[in-house]
């Protein structure tokens, strides 16, 4: 009996060699060798893969978020954000259901999120134009909704918040580079004076006040390490570089939405040290015009001193919101849906000028676009990252955990910083909001782990 098991386990070894073999021979002469190279590879991929999940998360994430492949256009063919997502979801499916290893749990902030999410799905089937809301639903959205649980569930230690603070600055370093030499070089400039970057790939980042959202999330993760006195001062010096850097890219875009977003996240870890309002005021009021002047605003072709009274580009963004407003009370519960601002802008609009224009605005983005509802849900979203980063703050202070401390300022800052740039940029349903949000679920239970773990 012993001997039949054993010849028919050489014969399973003996077939899968001779399959083996057959599927090189037929790969090598259809593809060439290099398909041989990838399936010799291919093991070594699949357990780098595994091993290394949440290294493939977060390198999806700030490929996603920065566009580094359109920054870089060398890297532009590779395909990488597909191949990053491709990895992670092998990573995730493996540790949810095989190893065991991603241990899923429920925050308060996974709740606001699935009912807002809930209502963004119920926008989609009521949009005006269900084709460009799913469109969005399903290459932006869904990737976010499902990032928002691998985040908080995969950076499940001090070391990783880290590594991921890390990755942000060094993307939104890279991008500001680039954004400063296409400046100094006069490359892909909007209306003479505004920076952009790979506009020819009809990028994201091709939008000056898009660009300048993209740089403004790192501002509150540099900010955070020169203010935190208990860095070295070598490493403090490095920060202020890189916030020179990153604060120089987004001046460049001349948004002042941008300004305005550096400004409050200025202003947050300032307050830290100076409690008099006075004096953090009028500072507040020197370098608001400080930041004018060295954005040169005045030089700009729309919004420019060129321009008297209320100028064109103030007046567009008041038609918007006026549009904004006129979709919410002609659809009170879901808007006009997901991505429709712009379409249904003829329809809306007090004042046309030959073409739609884009809304300017998160809160009157989701007004226009979700509703009555979809805006209360919005804020009672922003409200619940809010109150979690201050239970947050709390459990540091009174703990002493200094190392964590840092990251709730951040996670602080950006959320401020998004709140107030909000007000000029569309960015309800981009990544910043959402890596905050996830960030700050991860580092609530990792606090509240550790509480548990000690009692």
């Amino acid at each position: 009996m012993q001997i039949n098991q054993s010849k028919n386990q050489k014969l399973q070894y003996w077939s899968a060699a001779a399959m083996l073999c057959m599927l090189t021979y037929v790969l090598y002469s259809t593809f060439g060798f290099i398909s041989v190279f990838a399936l010799l590879l291919l093991p070594f991929a699949l357990y780098s893969t595994i091993k290394a999940s949440t290294f493939f998360v977060i390198m999806f994430i700030l490929f996603s978020y920065f566009r580094l492949h359109e920054a870089f256009p060398v890297l532009y063919n590779f395909k990488i954000p597909k191949m990053l997502a491709l990895a992670s979801m092998l990573g995730i499916v493996w540790h949810l259901f095989i190893s065991l290893k991603l241990k899923p749990f429920w925050h308060t902030c996974h709740a606001m999120f699935v009912i807002f999410f809930f209502w963004i799905t119920v926008c989609v089937f009521m949009a005006t134009n269900r084709a460009e809301a799913m469109s969005m639903f399903t290459g932006t959205l869904s990737k976010v909704f499902l990032m928002v649980f691998v985040i908080s569930w995969l950076i499940n230690s001090e070391k990783l918040i880290n590594w991921t603070r890390f990755g942000i600055m060094v993307s939104g370093l890279l991008v500001a580079c680039v954004a400063i030499y296409n400046k100094v070089n006069g490359i892909g400039l909007v209306e003479g004076t505004r920076v952009t970057i790979s506009r020819e790939y009809r990028s994201q980042i091709g939008d000056p006040n898009d660009l300048s959202l993209i740089l403004l999330f790192p501002v509150s993760f540099f900010a955070g390490e020169v203010f935190n006195s208990r860095n070295k001062p070598i490493l403090r010096f490095i920060a202020a570089i890189g916030l020179f850097v990153m604060c120089w890219g987004i001046i460049a875009t001349q948004s002042r939405g941008g300004l305005l977003g550096i400004l409050t996240i200025f202003g947050f870890f300032i307050s830290k040290k100076i409690k008099n309002p006075v004096v953090l005021g009028g500072i507040g009021a020197v370098a608001g015009i400080f930041l004018l002047a060295l954005a040169g605003i005045n030089d700009r072709q729309s919004g420019g001193a060129a321009e008297e009274g209320v100028d064109a580009s103030a007046m567009g963004r008041i038609y918007a919101w006026q549009a904004a407003i006129n979709m919410a009370l002609a659809n009170p519960f879901t808007g006009v849906g997901i991505s429709n601002f712009y379409v249904n802008y003829f329809f809306y609009s007090p004042h046309w000028d030959g073409k739609n224009h884009a809304v300017h605005s998160t809160w009157f983005q989701v007004l226009g676009e979700m509703g009555f509802i979809g805006l209360f849900l919005f804020i009672l979203l922003i409200v619940s990252i809010y109150k979690s980063l201050r239970r947050s703050l709390l459990y540091c202070k009174r703990k002493n955990k200094e190392s964590l401390l840092i990251n709730v300022h951040i996670l602080q800052a950006g959320l401020f910083g998004f709140m107030v740039s909000g007000t000029f940029l569309t960015q309800a349903f981009t990544w910043p909001l959402y890596i905050v949000l996830s960030l700050t679920i991860a580092i609530e239970r990792l606090l509240t782990k550790e509480e548990v773990t000690k009692e």
